[in-house]
């Protein structure tokens, strides 16, 4: 399909690119920007004024429950959900069931996401077979199959022989190695930030040393290593602390944080509310600013969902029995769009943090609107007000604290390699 975008505010954070002007796609790659191309005709016009267009979204972490967990979300589910966020690539990490850790799984979790027509996955492979952190997985076969790096997902490699050898095997092959910087002793069964909440409501927490242990340690060997290495979702101050000092002594590390870790504190929790049950913990205001500043300055290199939906009943528990995570999707583009609103940071640089920035880290020729490249497109309304609650979102996910929020940006249509592959129904 020929598809020309009219009169839309183009933001193209790759590009430098903030315009008012048109857009046109021929055979899933974007041919022209501004000018129409010679010869082109469309197929299909978008009337795209007052509307902002710009690279669909890339998130480094969301799991999609299949297979093995597909009572909490399915591949269709989960990502049909991603497109209606203007999320056209997700990175899935290797915790499925079965584990990421051969290409069949690699190569069918690809296939599935094409075969249902949602956002394109992007699998992680995994570090160690079976994600027992003892073994080393045939990275260099994951790699071949499609995976765009490889981890160890929220599993502890304690073993740091073993976390020497996969850093060095995962670097000969060139692939960017995932690292969750939790030291499993530390954070034992804690299940909030260790502090002054803590300790009013009883719970067991996790110190920021949880955090700051296990970056340290990774960072040495990176350092003698050479490999490149990805901090997922940075929570700390003194975390940011360490990722900053690594980059500036030329360490080839970046980094990302959940973009809810930019909103909640361990405030938030309030009374035991399960919705604030998440991994890592939300942590401080301090915290919290630290890493507003680290995305602002770049030593956090970009933001994403850490999408983990879950069922109602995994989350109607008592706090410590509550299962983590968020179910985010959906949110992640007004979110990162609120950023702006509040002057943590320009829309040209929160947008970069889930386009073009996840694009570069993983080596991707996307995130950009540039001719030539795939068409990967969303086009959302900046001031389209809207309240995402469980029963309206498209995931099955129904634990997120941000359900009953009234939301400012709204998705309207999202081209994924060409297509239109989501539009947002009319209002009744």
């Amino acid at each position: 399909m020929n598809i020309a975008i009219i009169g839309g505010r183009v933001i193209d954070p790759a590009q430098d690119l903030d315009a008012v002007c048109s857009l046109f796609v021929r055979d899933g790659v974007i041919v022209g920007v501004g000018e129409t191309p010679s010869g082109f005709e469309a197929d299909r016009t978008l009337e795209a004024h007052g509307l902002v267009v710009c690279p669909g979204l890339i998130d480094l972490r969301a799991r999609v429950r299949e297979p093995g967990l597909e009572h909490k979300g399915t591949i269709e589910s989960e990502t049909r959900a991603a497109l209606a966020g203007g999320i056209t690539r997700l990175c899935c990490p290797p915790d499925t069931d079965p584990v990421v850790d051969t290409p069949a799984t690699a190569q069918w979790l690809i296939a599935r996401a094409r075969q249902c027509g949602g956002a394109e996955i992007l699998p992680i492979g995994a570090l160690t077979r079976g994600l027992s952190g003892t073994h080393l997985a045939d990275m260099h076969a994951l790699s071949r199959a499609g995976c765009v790096g490889v981890g160890n997902a929220a599993l502890p490699i304690k073993d740091t022989a073993v976390l020497r050898h996969a850093l060095e095997y995962a670097s000969g092959l060139g692939l960017l190695i995932f690292l969750t910087p939790e030291d499993p002793w530390l954070a034992g069964m804690g299940v909030v930030h260790e502090g002054r909440i803590s300790t009013r409501l009883g719970l067991a927490g996790i110190p920021e040393s949880a955090e700051t242990i296990e970056i340290s340690r990774t960072l040495m060997l990176i350092e003698e290593i050479g490999a490149r290495a990805h901090f997922c979702g940075i929570s700390t101050a003194r975390g940011v602390a360490l990722i900053a000092e690594a980059k500036r002594r030329g360490l080839t590390v970046s980094a990302d944080t959940a973009i809810h870790q930019l909103y909640f504190t361990e405030d938030d929790v309030g009374i035991f509310d399960t919705n604030y049950r998440l991994r890592p913990p939300v942590r401080t205001t301090a915290d919290r600013d630290a890493l507003r500043d680290a995305v602002a300055r770049g030593v956090i290199d970009a933001l994403c969902s850490d999408h983990l939906p879950h069922e109602e009943d995994a989350k109607e528990r008592p706090f410590s029995d509550a299962e983590p995570g968020i179910a985010g999707l959906e949110t992640l583009l007004p979110l990162t769009l609120r950023l702006a609103e509040l002057k943590v940071l320009t829309l040209k640089n929160a947008l970069a943090a889930v386009t073009v920035r996840p694009a570069t880290l993983l080596g991707l020729a996307a995130g950009t609107l540039a001719i030539g490249r795939p068409a990967d497109i969303c086009l959302y309304d900046p001031e389209a007000e809207w309240t995402p609650t469980a029963n309206s979102v498209r995931t099955r996910g129904r634990n997120s604290p941000f359900y009953g929020t009234l939301m400012r940006g709204q998705v309207v249509i999202t081209i994924q390699g060409g297509r239109i592959a989501y539009e947002r129904p009319d209002p009744a």
